[in-house]
């Protein structure tokens, strides 16, 4: 029987990113997968796909994509939601540019659950989940499954929505999961170097507690203000928003994780700096 509240559960959103990053190094440490070798007639590698570097277009430019989503419509293949994004065109040749793209994540997923030979679902669970003990972190697939989690508005969303994944889980176990990770309890030190290494997107964000602001292998990477670096990630659906964060420049590094209700990402990571400040 867990030993979590189920009531605690929400969705990790893009914070999914982060744990499919982690299981492609930990493949890369293995020999499984290589992040630098081209894709099968596609010109960009599995690095550039994590750091958003691709040239790929996201699908949440799709007016088509939400209005789908409000209507609380199944949802549409993967090769439909592909074509649809694809038709938008390359934002920029690989390695030319930063794009952030969820079409490129959910490429990663699937070139790291073939190079594995497991679903994506049975790698969280054997490479992070039994590790560390985070009994409540789980891949969302159903309607049934989702309407688990705390926010009432789940029960009209389904978690094919997010197509490299949706993992849900408490806040607790999210953070514990990020502190783990940049303590190196996951993977060896030069696959964290990796991780860490970031292209730099730019500078302060209007709304949002950002001053600087880069992106690694699935880790947003910046300053927050007075908050000092900022490393983890953000994420959002249509009723609700999360930013996990390690803040290394405290006194004693710690990690936090905000959750919230809404669609404003900004009010999660402020409440994540506010929190990393009152420790």
């Amino acid at each position: 029987m867990a030993d979590y509240d189920t009531a605690l559960l929400l969705p990790y959103w893009s914070f999914t990113k982060t744990v499919i990053a982690i299981s492609a190094l930990k493949l890369a440490e293995n020999g499984k997968i290589s992040l630098d070798e081209p894709q099968r007639e596609k010109p960009f590698t599995l690095r550039q796909l994590l750091n958003h570097t691709a040239g790929l277009p996201d699908y949440g430019t799709l007016r088509a994509y939400h209005k789908a989503v409000q209507n609380d419509e199944e949802p549409w293949s993967r090769d439909d939601l592909l074509q649809a994004a694809m038709a938008q065109g390359m934002r920029f040749a690989p390695g030319c540019g930063w794009s952030y793209s969820n079409v490129g994540y959910m490429l990663a997923r699937e070139l790291v659950e073939e190079a594995a030979g497991q679903s994506f679902d049975e790698l969280v669970r054997d490479m992070i989940g039994v590790p560390l003990g985070l009994e409540s972190v789980e891949l969302a697939v159903d309607r049934e499954q989702f309407s688990r989690v705390y926010w009432g508005a789940a029960k009209r969303y389904h978690p094919g929505w997010v197509y490299h994944g949706c993992l849900i889980g408490t806040p607790s176990d999210a953070a514990r999961l990020l502190h783990a990770l940049l303590a190196g309890q996951l993977m060896k030190t030069t696959s964290l170097q990796q991780m860490l290494t970031s292209v730099p997107v730019g500078g302060a964000i209007d709304g949002r507690p950002w001053t600087e602001c880069g992106y690694g292998l699935g880790l947003m990477i910046g300053r927050m203000g007075v908050a000092g670096r900022a490393i983890g990630h953000s994420g959002g659906g249509p009723f609700s928003v999360n930013a996990v964060y390690h803040f290394p420049d405290r006194s004693t590094p710690l990690t936090v994780a905000s959750f919230t209700h809404g669609r404003d990402e900004g009010l999660a990571e402020f409440a994540a700096a506010k929190g990393s400040a009152a420790q």
